[in-house]
């Protein structure tokens, strides 16, 4: 670990947040200024956030659109059959309407009842003794009801199951650290309790730096790279989640070696795959 805090600090100073953003789930979030719209959109965003880049966000602009300009009004406001009906014919992946449905639905019962979502995973949160993966899982709860669905549960996941629950995760940390350009500061939840979102990108990288060596994207993968961050930035360790996953979404870090770009990549000499016999060309 000696030394890759520096690394790491100068890949964020190197990123542009702002232009990567535009390829990113979260900047549809950035579209709207009412911070219930944020929540909403944010909650849709990062569940759709599944699968190929480009498929997953022509089907969350599929959604916004048919909730129109106000979206937390429209699902506080609505009946489950007016939402089905907005979505009627609605597919991403395994998803379809009346799983997406179901979840607004929910989500809007949790408007009416707290105000803001963040309200109502504050309570959840402080429910729970102010552990976050039990907050998170109640909250997860109340937007999936009771239900059988293995769509609607892979739609919205239960941390208490194992899982690395990347998306919930990314959309916790979305509204809960500070307004950056990217994430929004919404919720009040300290930004030091937030656990990294591990997709493929992430645990690779983390693999290859050393901050795990668990072969198995899970919450316990999860917890472990966010212990390993949490040395070089106690209060706020997933800061660095957003430059280095894109990283692996821009194939800047290729899944094999490649001179031509792991040369220029600032984490190259921190990084157990590249080692010097592929850099002098054995």
């Amino acid at each position: 670990m000696d030394g890759l805090r520096e690394h790491l600090d100068a890949l964020l100073a190197s990123s542009d947040a702002k232009s990567t953003r535009r390829r990113d789930p979260v900047d549809f979030v950035h579209r709207y200024e009412e911070p219930r719209d944020q929540e909403i959109v944010g909650l849709l965003a990062s569940s759709l956030a599944f699968g190929n880049v480009v498929a997953a966000r022509r089907s969350i602009d599929r959604v916004l659109t048919a909730l129109g300009p106000e979206p937390a009004v429209t699902v506080e406001g609505a009946k489950p059959a007016e939402l089905r009906r907005r979505l009627r014919g609605f597919v991403h992946r395994i998803y379809r309407d009346e799983h997406l449905a179901s979840v607004l639905w929910r989500a809007g019962g949790l408007l009416r009842e707290h105000e803001t979502l963040g309200n109502a995973f504050t309570q959840f949160h402080e429910a729970s003794g102010g552990d976050f993966r039990e907050g998170l899982a109640r909250f997860a709860d109340a937007l999936r009801g009771d239900t059988t669905s293995r769509s609607l549960r892979h739609l919205v996941s239960d941390p208490r199951a194992g899982s690395a629950c990347k998306r919930l995760v990314l959309y916790a940390r979305w509204m809960v650290r500070p307004a950056d350009g990217v994430d929004l500061g919404l919720w009040p939840i300290a930004p030091s309790e937030l656990v990294i979102p591990v997709d493929t990108h992430i645990h690779r990288i983390s693999r290859n730096l050393g901050l795990t060596h668990r072969r198995t994207a899970s919450w316990a993968t999860a917890e472990e790279i966010t212990a390993a961050l949490r040395q070089f930035d106690p209060e706020d360790p997933v800061k660095y989640d957003f430059a280095l996953c894109h990283l692996g979404v821009s194939r800047e870090c290729p899944s094999r070696p490649d001179p031509a770009k792991c040369e220029r990549c600032v984490l190259q000499s921190v990084c157990s795959v590249w080692k010097p016999e592929r850099r002098n060309g054995a």
